[in-house]
């Protein structure tokens, strides 16, 4: 039986770093979502206040498998 996997997009974000930002994106998506395969940075961004960057923001495609027994 083929595999089938869906993806969704989200918007991660924190104050410390990017890494941050895809881990609480994918912790996030963890406490609704099972069987999460894999995660994709499309893009990255950070607001910048004073010359200093204050937040940091990271759009991710998360990937999950599709459980086949689901009726």
């Amino acid at each position: 039986m083929a595999t089938v996997a869906k993806v969704i997009e989200l918007v991660g974000q924190s104050p410390t770093s990017w890494q941050d930002a895809v881990e609480g994106a994918v912790q996030e998506a963890h406490r609704t979502i099972d069987h999460i395969t894999g995660v994709e940075v499309t893009n990255w961004t950070a607001a910048v206040d004073g010359g200093k960057v204050t937040e940091y923001k990271v759009d991710v495609k998360i990937a999950f498998a599709v459980d086949p027994n689901r009726q």
